[in-house]
């Protein structure tokens, strides 16, 4: 499974409701990290197809969900579980890192 367009529309629907964690990558087309960062949440959808969602979430696109993480930094990557954040990271993370997260979660 492909990764998801998280926007305001479908926050509700694919996040806040979802059965399972969801992991979100909030970044932007002109940041470099973000870019470098991109294959492995790919990865990542992939691999977790079925026990977690990953969304991306664009912040020049939806400035209001970045602000509702107090995103000030991107990369930034989320995991939510039952509608509250779980976990938290800022910066490029290893791909370890990141599904360390999702298992914590």
């Amino acid at each position: 499974m492909a990764e998801l367009k998280i926007t305001k529309s479908n926050f509700e629907s694919e996040v806040l409701r979802s059965e399972v964690p969801v992991l979100l990558d909030f970044w932007a087309t002109w940041c470099p990290p973000c870019r470098m960062l991109s294959p492995v949440i790919e990865e990542i959808a992939g691999e977790y197809e079925g026990r977690a969602k990953v969304g991306k979430v664009n912040v020049d696109e939806e400035p209001e969900l970045a602000a509702m993480f107090r995103v000030e930094n991107i990369p930034t990557m989320v995991v939510m579980k039952e509608g509250k954040v779980a976990e938290l990271a800022v910066g490029y993370r290893p791909k370890e890192q990141i599904t360390d997260m999702l298992k914590r979660a």
